[in-house]
C-alpha cells in the first residue's frame, strides 16, 4: 500500500515538474521573442502583417514546445518534436515563399534574396526532423528489447 501511494506521488511529482520545465521555458522563449521584436519592429512598418505573422509562428511553436515537455519519456514526445520541425519547415516555405522579396519606396525598388538563408533554416529543420525521427526509433526499440538481469 506504501509502495502505491509513493509511486502515485512520484509520478505527480514528475508531472509537476514537467508542467514547470515546460512553463520555464516557454516563458524564456517568450521573454526573447520580445526582446527580439524591438530589433524587429520597425521593418514591420514596411512589412504588413509581419506581427501578425511572427505571433502566430511563435504560439503555435511554443504550444508543440511545451505539449513535447509534457509527454517527456514517451512516444509522443518525439511525434511533437517532430511535428515542431515539420511546422518550421512548413511555415518557413508559406511565409517567404520562394525567397525573394521585393519592396517599393517612392523612388527606390529593393529587391532581397533570402534564398540562401531559406535553404539553411529548411536544411536545419530537417535536421531536426531526422533526430526525431531516431530518437523515436531508439525509443520503440528500447522498449521492445527485455532487459538483462
Amino acid at each position: 500500500m506504501a509502495d502505491k501511494d509513493s509511486s502515485g506521488k512520484s509520478k505527480t511529482r514528475r508531472m509537476v515538474f514537467r508542467a514547470v520545465k515546460a512553463t520555464v521555458k516557454a516563458v524564456l522563449f517568450f521573454a526573447v521573442y520580445l526582446v527580439l521584436w524591438q530589433f524587429i519592429a520597425p521593418v514591420s512598418q514596411f512589412v504588413p502583417g509581419l506581427q501578425q505573422m511572427v505571433e502566430a509562428f511563435v504560439t503555435v511553436y511554443i504550444c508543440l514546445m511545451i505539449i513535447g515537455d509534457l509527454t517527456a519519456g514517451t512516444i509522443y514526445q518525439h511525434f511533437f518534436n517532430a511535428a515542431k520541425s515539420l511546422f518550421l519547415i512548413a511555415y518557413l516555405m508559406l511565409s517567404l515563399g520562394g525567397g525573394v522579396f521585393s519592396l517599393d519606396l517612392e523612388n527606390v525598388s529593393l529587391m532581397i534574396d533570402l534564398r540562401f538563408v531559406l535553404m539553411i533554416s529548411m536544411l536545419l529543420g530537417l535536421l531536426g526532423f531526422t533526430k526525431s525521427v531516431l530518437q523515436a526509433i531508439t525509443f520503440m526499440s528500447e522498449k521492445a528489447e527485455p532487459k538483462s538481469i
